[in-house]
Formats: structure tokens, sequence, C-alpha cells
């Protein structure tokens, strides 16, 4: 079965559709139906072939390469959400909500528009919605998000300079935690392993595996190793060099502190 891979979102997740015998390429904008109606996305998996039993259900077709008519329905439709924010802000107001609207999208359509939302707690919006219900004469859904998928949806940048990690390319968060900090050497400060969201910075998961791994093979602090300078004690490991400093005693009586690889050494009995 020939079938595409769609993003509705530039880091989001990748669901399968029938490519309806259209030849597609890499980031070509197309129009699908999803369960919000017709959707603009953008391909990211191009015309591959899979079993047809490997799916639970039957795939959707594209309806249609996107056309410059649909790119520009697209960008007003933009325009408009962001304008609606304001709008939808201003109400929340009205009814005393402890809610910040965030980001709001209309489907390609134009049948639902969609405001996203952080709050401390939850919140009773029902009378929110019945008002821009009436004011936009559309569907409505407000949809509460947490910390770090705001910080995904509006596309942060971190210490590091660069756009965070999880509006760049990662489709889903992992698990973190404090451990991976300590795994790593790296300081416990709040501030300094805090992302732009205030919870732990989710580059920690990308190298705990290597740092796991050099663990069980580097010599522990303490241990006497043999060099080819002699032999000598473990003082600390550079886990990102694979290198360890060894104080070492000289054939000359003249003690030394210098970096070895790690495979070269071998663990006195």
């Amino acid at each position: 079965m020939n079938v595409v891979g769609i993003r509705f979102k530039g880091a989001g997740k990748i669901y399968y559709f029938s490519a309806n015998n259209l030849i597609l390429n890499f980031k070509d904008r197309v129009i699908v139906e999803s369960s919000n109606g017709l959707e603009l996305a953008e391909v990211a998996l191009a015309n591959i072939e899979i079993d047809e039993k490997k799916f639970d259900k039957t795939l959707s077709p594209v309806i249609r390469k996107a056309t410059e008519i649909d790119l520009e329905t697209y960008r007003l439709n933009l325009e408009d959400a962001n304008e609606a924010i304001k709008i939808a802000q201003e109400k929340a107001y009205s009814y005393k909500l402890q809610m910040k609207i965030v980001d709001s999208e209309y489907s390609f359509d134009r049948s639902k528009i969609t405001f996203y939302f952080t709050a401390d707690n939850r919140v009773d919006f029902r009378s929110l919605v019945k008002d821009l219900a009436s004011i936009f004469k559309n569907r409505i859904e407000l949809r509460q998000i947490g910390v770090r998928d705001h910080a995904k949806l509006k596309g942060f940048h971190g210490t590091c300079g660069q756009k965070s990690c999880c509006s760049r390319f990662m489709t889903d968060f992992s698990p973190l935690s404090i451990k991976m900090a300590k795994d790593q050497g790296i300081t416990l400060d709040p501030a300094k392993i805090s992302g732009v969201c205030g919870r732990l910075m989710c580059c920690l998961s990308f190298e705990e595996d290597n740092y796991l791994r050099a663990k069980k093979y580097m010599p522990k602090p303490g241990t006497r190793v043999e060099t080819v300078d002699g032999v000598g004690i473990v003082l600390t490991n550079d886990f990102v060099k694979e290198a360890c400093k060894v104080r070492v005693k000289t054939e000359d009586d003249v003690e030394i502190e210098e970096y070895y690889k790690a495979s070269d050494l071998v663990k006195c009995n």
C-alpha cells in the first residue's frame, strides 16, 4: 500500500494517510481530512510502501496537493487566529478566569477554532466557550496545556542560543530526573539545568545512555591502575573524553597527574 507520513505541526507526530495515487515529495503541502475537519499539512515521509495489514484501521486518503489558493487561505487563517487570541483573552478576563490564552488555530475549512491556554489550576470555562461560539460562529475547543507543551508550541530559545529542542525535532517528551544531572556530573543548580519551560532540560536525556555506558567500564576514583608511566590512583573521570586523571609516581619518585585514555588503563588486582 502506498502511503505518506503527514505532520500537522513542525515537530509534531507523523500520521499516515493513503497517497491516493498522488506523487508527493518531502515538505510538500497537502490537504487532508482529520477529526478536526479539513487540514493543511506537510509531507514528512513521501510515498512509501507499507503492508496494509500493519494498520489497525483504513487510512484516510490525501485529498489533494495544496494549491496557491489553499496556501493563501491558510495564511489568512493564521492572521485571523492571532486576532482571535486577543478577543478570547479579553473575554477570559471579563469572566475573571485565571488562564492565559497562548495560541489558537482555525481548522483549514474554518469549521472549528481551537484555543490553547495555560493555567495553574483547572478552569471552568463553559460560559467562556458559549460566549466565544456566539462571537466566532464556529465550533470552539479550549485545550489546557502544560508548561512543556507551551514551550514546544511557541518555539522559545534555550540558554544554548538555539530554538528549543522540543519545537525543532522532538515528537514526544522523555521522562527526566535529577539523577541524569548527577550521572553527567552537572551542577544541580536549578537555574543551570532548567529549560525555558522551568522543568529539567530535555537535552539531559540525549546523552544519558553514553554516560551510563562510560561509567560501567571506566575505573572509579580511588582505583589503582597501571599506566604507561607506572602505577597510579584515579582522581577523576572525564566521561565526555572517556579519559581518567591519574596521579602516578614515576621511577624517579616524582608524582605527576596526567589524563589517560580509559581504554589504555589496566586495573590492578
